[in-house]
C-alpha cells in the first residue's frame, strides 16, 4: 500500500511548483536590468542612425 498523503497539501504544493516554473519562464523572457534595456535601446538607435546616414538619396515619402 502507498503512503497516505493530504490532498489539500499536495494540491498547494503542485500549485506552488507551477507558479515557480511560470516565474522562471517570465524571468528568462522579460528579466533584464534597466542598464541592459538602455544599452540595447542605445545600440538600436545608433544602428538606425548609421543606416540612415548611409542612405544615398532622400526618399520623398520619408521627408514628411
Amino acid at each position: 500500500m502507498g503512503d497516505v498523503i493530504n490532498l489539500r497539501q499536495a494540491k498547494k504544493q503542485a500549485a506552488r511548483k507551477a507558479a515557480r516554473v511560470q516565474a522562471d519562464a517570465n524571468a528568462a523572457k522579460f528579466g533584464r536590468t534597466k542598464s541592459e534595456r538602455d544599452l540595447a535601446r542605445a545600440q538600436a538607435d545608433k544602428a538606425a542612425r548609421d543606416l540612415e546616414g548611409h542612405r544615398r538619396e532622400s526618399d520623398p515619402t520619408r521627408d514628411a
